[in-house]
């Protein structure tokens, strides 16, 4: 399992513990950073790698769940495995619900922990992965003239070329031309995939659309 490209950031004020889990990543090739509190920790710079968050519940100052629900608040997303000497079953519950990988008791087999570092690096990278698309489709949406872009909107909300035409005052093989080129620009294959692109960028909204 080795991931020298990823990183798994440990928050613990044990010292012995994040020593033990440094050693054990490492042996693995795995890069990590060690943290004894979350000061520390907002102290640093994020790592521009899929990443994962070893996180104690109770900490000086402020508890791993209270951070959980910080960084929620603050649309950073990182899977995070907790840790804890003194979890309870309601504890774990409200940790899972807010999308933790793993809730581990100390003292935690290894396996245990590599196991959950291992889903969490995968889920982070296909996190990082999907934003860089959608980074990518939004800039070749925005390469569309406006015209293409009301044309790609209107295909995606199920309007024919003939009812396009009718609405914005052109004519229909003019509206087919417009959304070729579209096409060509978004490096969509079939009006499915346009379609498909359009609800990733959000360009519909929910609220259904008169005929």
């Amino acid at each position: 399992m080795s991931e020298a490209t990823s990183t798994v950031l440990v928050i613990d004020d044990d010292p012995d513990l994040r020593a033990s889990v440094g050693r054990l990543l490492r042996s693995l090739g795995i890069n990590v950073q060690l943290f004894a509190s979350i000061s520390d920790f907002l102290k640093s710079d994020p790592p521009d790698c899929p990443t994962c968050l070893v996180l104690d519940i109770r900490l000086p100052g402020q508890s791993g769940l209270d951070f959980q629900r910080e960084l929620a608040a603050a649309n950073r997303e990182i899977p995070i495995i907790f840790v804890t000497g003194h979890g309870d079953i309601p504890m774990s519950v409200q940790a899972m619900k807010r999308g933790a990988i793993e809730f581990l008791t100390k003292p935690f087999r290894d396996q245990d922990l590599l196991d959950a570092v291992q889903l969490g690096l995968a889920r982070d990278s296909a996190r990082r992965e999907n934003d860089k698309d959608l980074v990518s489709l939004r800039q070749r949406f925005a390469s569309l003239s406006p015209r293409e872009r009301e044309i790609v909107i209107q295909v995606a909300r199920g309007r024919l070329s003939k009812q396009i035409a009718h609405d914005i005052g052109i004519a229909e093989a003019t509206v087919k031309v417009h959304r070729s080129r579209a096409m060509q620009k978004m490096q969509a294959g079939s009006l499915p995939e346009l379609g498909r692109m359009a609800d990733r960028l959000k360009l519909v909204s929910d609220t259904p659309q008169r005929s």
